[in-house]
């Protein structure tokens, strides 16, 4: 017998002034199932969103756009266009205040700089730390999101600033919890390196000192997707509450029916 494969969008579209949109449908569970496409969206910001891109985002019946990014992304890019009829949801997964002058360094710091803030692994850790941290720290802002998607919320579009750590962390939270597969959330996340779709570094020297080959490689810690930052964050749940299962019930108050429900909205029907 020929086995049936989920039916697959036609085309992903390249959005002019959306980068890492795609959607998440088509990632296998563990007991045989899928993530029903038209369901779970993730991108970066939506501020420079063209009027088309604004158009087909529109015409994709979302319900809600969760907004992970903080006061200081905001004041950055600017707020998200508005799209008629959807919900906006802002839930900052970190604190404006926390790295404000790391992050002024990255932009602003020559290379000197730079290697004494990134060079020998300090780039790197910094981004493990942060995954830890928010696995840790942002169980509330994550449980709110899982519940709002097993009421009313889908589909839902999730991003942050690029669309990789914040979002990456609550598309890999919510298949979680719906059983995906630690490899097919990996895979996932790591389309956040495609050229088309990786975040554009921001420097106020744009000179080819300012983006050497160097710089870039020590900046590639902060705007790249790494599988040792998902590892991480995979760790810190095994660490901190034994299971998949006891932090989904523990650490983000999912109640069995709260999960069902879950599985109704962004699964396949059996």
């Amino acid at each position: 017998m020929t086995q049936q494969l989920p039916q697959i969008p036609s085309t992903e579209p390249e959005l002019a002034g959306v980068r890492n949109f795609r959607d998440v449908g088509g990632l296998p569970t563990a007991d045989g199932r899928r993530v029903r496409y038209g369901r779970l969206f993730r991108s970066g910001h939506l501020a420079h969103a063209t009027a088309e891109d604004a158009a087909f985002l529109g015409g994709l019946g979302l319900h809600t756009v969760f907004d992970f990014r903080n006061a200081a992304d905001h004041r950055l890019d600017g707020p998200d266009v508005e799209l008629p009829g959807v919900r906006n949801v802002s839930i900052p997964l970190s604190d404006p205040a926390d790295g404000a002058e790391f992050w002024q360094m990255v932009r602003d710091g020559d290379l000197d700089q730079l290697r004494s803030l990134l060079a020998d692994g300090k780039g790197t850790n910094r981004m493990i730390a942060s995954y830890r941290s928010i696995i840790l720290d942002r169980t509330a802002e994550h449980s709110r999101v899982l519940h709002a998607l097993a009421e009313d919320s889908v589909p839902a579009l999730m991003h942050c600033a690029a669309g990789k750590d914040r979002a990456g962390l609550s598309i890999a939270v919510s298949l979680l919890a719906v059983g995906v597969e630690r490899e097919a959330i990996e895979a996932d996340y790591l389309k956040s390196n495609d050229a088309h779709r990786r975040y554009r570094v921001r420097r106020s020297d744009t000179s080819a000192n300012g983006m050497s080959p160097e710089v870039m490689e020590l900046l590639n810690p902060l705007f790249g997707a790494h599988a040792a930052y998902l590892d991480a964050a995979f760790a810190t749940i095994e660490e901190t509450w034994g299971s998949t299962d006891r932090y989904l019930s523990e650490g983000l108050k999912l109640a069995p029916e709260t999960r069902e429900r879950l599985h109704e909205q962004l699964l396949d029907q059996e």
